[in-house]
């Protein structure tokens, strides 16, 4: 069982940016597809970005491309996401998970193994 460690949240004034960051303590990243996903308050938890295995495919909602980049390093066992001009409405929980398919469908139903979540507050 993967368990992943979310990392790098915290405050920002709007137009900011966060780095946050996700990695395994005891599991090997490389052989998975990854997302992060994030869960505004008294929300569904909801899509963001997906990264292939080896970090050749990606994948964003919408309404992130163009600001947010996820991006991967095996050798560090570590994924990241990017997130720049950042708004008052993405405040929200942030999460990481493991792919249960090749194909990143953008479901939180279809990836596993969350982390504890790290905190994105978005002041106006």
């Amino acid at each position: 069982q993967v368990q992943l460690v979310e990392s790098g949240g915290g405050v920002v004034q709007a137009g900011g940016s966060l780095r946050l960051s996700c990695t395994a303590s005891r599991s090997t990243l490389s052989s998975y597809g990854l997302g992060w996903f994030r869960q505004p308050p008294g929300k569904e938890r909801e899509f963001v970005a997906a990264i292939s295995y080896n970090g050749g495919y990606t994948k964003y909602v919408d309404s992130v491309k163009g600001r947010f980049t996820i991006s991967r390093d095996n050798t560090a066992n570590t994924v990241y996401l990017q997130m720049n001009n950042l708004k008052p409405e993405e405040t929200a929980v942030y999460y990481c998970g493991v792919a249960k398919t090749i194909a990143l469908v953008p479901s939180a139903a279809l990836f596993g193994s969350w982390g504890q979540g790290t905190q994105v507050t978005v002041s106006s």
